[in-house]
């Protein structure tokens, strides 16, 4: 098994999110639940900060059934 950091974007052949993995659509996550990917992303592509944060929106450059994906759980990045 392969473990990703959190926040860690990839494409992938599906018509669905794979498990730990939410599309990038430009929709909004729950900060209680994806408490360390907001801790990541913050509000950058949007949300309220206080319940809510979005996650990129890279439709645009997905292509048929394979679409970009963004890492929910997993190992979370150190710079040290």
């Amino acid at each position: 098994m392969v473990d990703y950091f959190i926040g860690t974007i990839q494409l992938y052949p599906y018509g669905f999110a794979p498990q730990n993995w939410a599309l990038c659509d430009g929709s909004m996550l729950s900060i209680m639940t994806y408490q360390a990917l907001y801790s990541l992303l913050g509000t950058r592509f949007g949300g309220n900060g206080s319940t809510t944060f979005g996650v990129p929106n890279l439709q645009a450059a997905a292509n048929g059934n394979i679409r970009y994906y963004i890492c929910t759980q997993g190992m979370y990045p150190s710079w040290n």
